[in-house]
This record gives structure tokens, sequence and C-alpha cells, in this order.
């Protein structure tokens, strides 16, 4: 700095009153700046080719080392004078002039430089933040484009100052001076009243600071900033509002929330940027698209036409779900309610309840996209009451007190099957959130009482999965060679076949439960051992993840680990297995009859759902041994009914095992595709297959429900 300084600061070293030399170099460089606007007679000189710049410099240079010479918390006389002569008053002014061209850009520098360098505290001041809140009100105006480096410079020095003092937000956003009583020194310095040193004061020695404005041009400047096309310039800006949304100090939230219009400028772009996806994307590259990162620069390869556009929606969606994550709670509740009222309730319902099959597809992937993107708890909650409603009690049919609800699930099982295949999707991504109101909303609340059992208690050994035959007619698991396969040394060789009438009072063992579920379909329709696969260990692998992600996210929820005692429930409550699972089951009666992808994703759904580990649902959906109570339907036997069906059809269609295998050659990428009679039957049969080798692999790790039934 001595460098910069040269001859004048070593001779004010050396001096014996340095404070005295110091005022006068530094009033000397404040002179030459306002000089120009007098001498000056070219005014399209830019101001960079001026003296103008090295003059501010000098001026930043001598205030710095002045500080070092003083006390902490006393301001030398050059810091007085910037004050009391309202330097950066007139600074600002200038720069709102923009002249000399360039001179905006040289105040920003300044500002950011004397904030950022200087220790004395600077913001209380109304000769300060007067003119900060001048100069951040020119952002983003024709004049001063091309400055958002400087601009995003400058609300960074704000932002890292009203860290270290989050009261400074208040004098930012409301204007407000210094109490009566502090640094009395220096209350001349922040007098709006108070005139040159060398002229007398008049009139009342304070004058009143001017009423908060609505617009609140800190917040308006810094969310500006976050939606610059330039990417470093947009990362720095949402870091900053990242720190200030998360400031601890609860005053400072709800100034944040209450004195600035932060969430609704939040919330109109997420809109604006949801608007600006073109009507003709195609919902399918949509429902294709990963979780995007609001850090990630740019929408990657641009893989369809519409993609940086979606990309852009989402990632500005990321960036709210991490601020709402991130801020103290009075921001995070006040900015997530604003996107439910402003995008939930004000653009994604309307869309989601239109008439046009078109319309609805394109809302419900952009709804996929959404869900995906959610993690914030406070924001989470609200989208999941808002597609699900609040309701817990057990459901009836035919009844619907949360109409969106009621329309999300029947288009599960929409005549159109890409409109079928989106909504399974959603559910599928609702029941991935860690939020517990989604399995009560959609199921648990319906299992409850257990109605699904019969409570007549029958003779233990009539006990057994419906409409199996005996042991002798089961496919022992030690011969199953997709079953053992790649485990030579593992626990499956605890899974073998019990002796007659062993199975528990009320539920099979595990064993017993696995190979159910592995031996329901029959072997003329089992191709996988014929291909050359991972084996069984990689549908137990797979279900170890999900079993685990499950447990994970509902550990949290005080979920019971034994079924509710019957005794507790209410015997007379006729069973209602709910919209949801109704639909569900639906969609598996037919799986035969369906597209291949759809009943990928019915399947998908379900083994989530049996993923869960409450003790009801495990029961419900993974329990063959169930005796069901009349007019009941279980998840198995749902597959028993389906299988029966199966085995009908294969007896009419010629070779069905050749085609069935070719068929299933034909997905794996082995063989050209050929279309084939009956292909969408094949299809559901190669799809079945996975699916009870799914569902015995999450029975196997979640092992048996604890507790007497």
């Amino acid at each position: 700095m001595l460098s910069r300084l040269g001859a004048l600061l070593q001779q004010a070293v050396e001096t014996r009153e340095p404070s005295v030399d110091l005022l006068e170099a530094f009033t000397e460089h404040w002179k030459g700046i306002t000089g120009y606007y007098l001498e000056a007679t070219d005014e399209s000189i830019p101001a960079r080719q001026t003296d103008i710049p090295w003059r501010l410099r000098q001026m930043l240079d001598i205030l710095v080392y002045e500080e070092k010479q003083f006390p902490a918390g006393e301001a030398g006389p050059c810091l007085e004078y910037l004050l009391q002569h309202k330097v950066l008053e007139t600074l600002s002014t200038l720069g709102k002039a923009e002249y000399p061209p360039g001179m905006r850009q040289q105040v920003l520098l300044f500002f950011s430089r004397v904030l950022g360098q200087v220790q004395h505290p600077l913001l209380h001041y109304l000769n300060v933040h007067r003119p900060v809140k001048k100069l951040l009100q020119l952002s983003g105006d024709r004049l001063g484009s091309g400055l958002e480096k400087e601009e995003v410079q400058f609300v960074a020095v704000l932002c890292m100052k009203i860290k270290q003092d989050p009261t400074l937000l208040m004098y930012i956003l409301e204007g407000k001076s210094i109490p009566n009583g502090m640094r009395a020194k220096e209350l001349p310095a922040m007098e709006e009243g108070t005139e040159h040193p060398s002229g007398p004061a008049s009139g009342s020695p304070r004058a009143e600071p001017s009423p908060p404005r609505r617009d609140h041009n800190f917040i308006t400047s810094l969310v500006g900033l976050c939606k610059s096309k330039k990417g470093r310039v947009a990362m720095k800006a949402r870091e900053n509002l990242l720190l200030l949304a998360g400031l601890a100090q609860e005053a400072a939230a709800a100034c944040l929330v209450q004195s600035s219009a932060l969430c609704p400028l939040l919330t109109q772009h997420l809109c604006d940027l949801h608007s600006a996806v073109p009507a003709g994307t195609d919902p399918a590259d949509v429902l294709a698209m990963e979780r995007t990162s609001w850090r990630s620069q740019g929408a990657g390869d641009g893989a369809f036409p519409a993609k940086e556009s979606v990309a852009a929606f989402l990632g500005w969606l990321d960036y709210l779900d991490e601020l709402v994550l991130g801020a103290h709670p009075v921001v995070a509740e006040a900015i997530a309610g604003a996107v439910e009222e402003t995008f939930f309730q004000g653009i994604l319902r309307p869309q989601l309840l239109q008439v046009s099959e078109r319309a609805v597809l394109s809302a419900t992937a952009m709804l996929v996209g959404t869900v995906r993107q959610v993690r914030a708890p406070a924001l989470l909650r609200r989208l999941v009451l808002f597609l699900l409603g609040p309701d817990q009690h057990p459901e009836t049919p035919g009844d619907a007190p949360h109409s969106l609800r009621t329309h999300l699930i029947d288009r599960c099982d929409h005549l159109c099957d890409e409109i079928s295949l989106a909504s399974l999707r959603l559910f599928e991504q609702l029941l991935q959130k860690p939020h517990e109101h989604i399995a009560r909303n959609l199921v648990l609340r319906n299992l409850e009482a257990r109605g699904y059992l019969q409570r007549t208690p029958l003779v233990p050994e009539e006990r057994g999965p419906p409409e199996l035959e005996h042991e002798e007619d089961a496919l022992d698991l030690e011969e199953d060679p997709y079953f053992t396969d790649g485990f030579p040394d593992s626990s499956f060789g605890m899974v073998k076949k019990l002796p007659s009438g062993s199975a528990p009072s009320g539920k099979g063992q595990v064993s017993e439960v696995v190979s159910s579920f592995l031996c329901l379909v029959p072997e003329e329709a089992k191709t996988s051992s014929c291909m050359e696969e991972g084996g069984y260990d990689t549908y137990v692998h797979d279900a170890l993840a999900m079993v685990q992600a499950c447990r994970d996210s509902a550990a949290p929820w005080g979920w019971p680990r034994a079924p509710r005692p019957l005794d507790s429930c209410q015997p007379e409550v006729v069973f209602y297995e709910g919209h949801f699972l109704k639909v569900l089951f639906d969609r598996m009666a037919r799986i035969l009859d369906q597209p291949y992808s759809l009943n990928l994703q019915v399947t998908s759904v379900l083994s989530r759902l049996a993923a869960l580990p409450h003790p009801h649902l495990h029961e419900y959906l993974l329990d063959p041994y169930l005796s069901l109570a009349p007019g009941c339907r279980s998840l198995f036997s749902v597959l028993v009914r389906v299988i029966g069906d199966l085995m009908q059809r294969l007896q009419r269609v010629p070779q069905f095992r050749a085609k069935l295998l070719l068929v299933r050659r034909q997905l794996l990428g082995l063989v050209p595709g050929e279309q084939l009679d009956h292909t969408m039957l094949f299809k559901g049969v190669v799809v079945l297959e996975e699916f009870c080798k799914e569902l015995a692999a999450i029975a196997l790790v979640k092992g048996p429900p604890e507790g007497p039934p």
C-alpha cells in the first residue's frame, strides 16, 4: 500500500501529525474529482481515461491507512470528512448521471472497496446507507447494462457486512439511522441536516429518516442478479442470497420477510420460467430428465429443443428448495407459502384440472419434475398437502373430499396410456419423498383397522398360500436355478421347504413367503432362467437398497414394529382398500393386456409400497397366508387371479414358450424386434415373472413381521 501512495504517505508516517497531511491529501484528491466537472470540455471521454479512477484509489488507500493509525472504533479525520461532506452521496449522484461515461462502474468499485476494506462500521450512518440504497436503485437499468460484475461485487460486500451485523439489514431496507446516544462524537457524520464543517448548522441537527419504500431495491437488485444470464454473476448472487436468508437472528428474518419483496420476486420468476417452457414440449422428454441442480452451468447437451427452458425452470425450483432448506424458519415458511399460493395453486392447479388430454399430460410431466426437485421439509409439506389434501381418516367408496387427489389417482387408470404412465410416475416420485403423510393418506389410513382379515380363526393346517397345490407341486428353492444363482455360501441355505404343517399360525415364515411368490408363475411361463442375466442376487441387491432407503426415511415417523392387535380394532368396520390401491390392483389385474412400459410402472409403484417398513403394509402386500375377509383382496390374491387367467391363455397360444423366449430376447436387445401375435401378452408375462421375483426379494430382505397377528 505504501508503494501505491508513494512519497506522500511515507512523509506522513515520518511527521508528528500524520492525520493533518493525510487529510490534506484526501481533500486534495476529492477536490480534483469535483474539479473535473468544472474544467472538462469533452463529455465523451470515458471515466477510465481521466484521473478519476486514480484519485478514487488514492482516497481508498488513505482511508485504509489512516484507520490503522487510530484505536479500533475511532474514526480518523479523513473518514469524518467523507461522512460529513457527503462524499458518497455525491458519488452516487455522479454514478446515476453516468458522466463521464463509465462513471457508474468507478463508483460501484469505490463503494465496494470502501465498505469491504474499511473496518469501521459505516452502514449505520444515514450518509452511507442512503447513497448505498440510491446506488442499488440503479441496478439493472438501461444505463447500467454491462455492470453486473461490479453490481454483484457490491451486493456481496453488503451481504458480508449484514452477516457480521444482522441489524444492518434494517438500515439498508428501511433507512434507519443510529439511535440517540450512540457515538456522540460522530453524530454530525450521520445527520441529514449537518452542513459543511466550515459553516454553521441550521435547524434541528437530526432529520427524520425517510419512510421505508416497498420496492426495497437491495433485495430486488440481489434477486435480479440471481437471474443473470452470466453464470458466475448468477452463482455469486444466489450464494449471497442463501447467506442472507440463513441469518439466525429472528428480527433480521422477520425484516427480510415483512419489509422486502423477496417472496413475490422469487415466486414470480418461478412462474415466468414455467410459462416460458414451450407448449409443444414432448412430455416424454420432460419425464426422462434427471434431477436438475441450480449449480450446474447450462442445460447440458440440449437433447431436445425445449431442454434449456425446462432445465432453467427446474434449476430455479431447485434453488428455491435449497433456499428454503437453509433459511431461517420464518423465511423458509414465507417462501414456501408464497410458492404454494402463487405457483402450486395459481399455476399448477388450473393446468392439472384441464380437460384437454395433451394439456393434462404436459402439466403432469412438469409436476413430476417439480416433485422430483423438492426436498426442503417446509416446501415438501405444502406440496404434499396441495396434491393429496390433509385427510387421514379411512376412505369410503366414492369419497372425494380433495378433488385434485381424486383426479390424479383416477388418471393412473386413464384411457390414454401416456397419461396413466405419467400419473403413475408422479406417485412413484411422491412415495420416495420423506414425508409420512404421503403413505398415510394414500394407503395406511385404510389399513389401520386391519379390516381385510377374516376374524373367524381357521384351523392351522388349513392355512397356506391361496390356490397353491401341496408342497410336492411347489418348486424347491434349492432346485430353482434363478433363485440360488450366485449364492453358493449365502444365507439362502436357510431358505428351504419346511415340513408339512410347520407354518406358524397366522402367517408364513420368510422361506414360505419367498417360495410362494417365486412359485406363482408356472414353469412354462418362466424365461429368466434361460437368459444370461444377473440372477436373483440382482433382485436382492436392489431390494436391499430400496428397503434400507425406506427405513431411513421412515425412521423419524415412529411407525410400530408389529401389527395393531385385532382386539383393539373395530370388527364391524367394512374394509375398503382405498382409491389408490384400488386403481393399482385394477391395473395389476390387467397386466396381461397392458403396454409393457405401463406394466413396469405399475409394478414399480407396488414394489415401492411393499418396501415401506409399516407392519400393516407388509402384512397386506407381502403375506400370502392372509385369511382375507369376504369380498377383500390382497396383492397376492390379485396375482393368483392373474396366474389363473394366464394358465388358460397359454393353452390357447401355439408355441407359447418359444414365442415368449423370443419376446424376452427382444426386450433385452439380443435379437431384432419382430412383431408377433400376442406380443402384449408375452411382455406382460415377462413383467409378471420379474415382479414376483422383486416381491420375493423384498420379503426376504424385510424378514418376518414382528408380534402376534
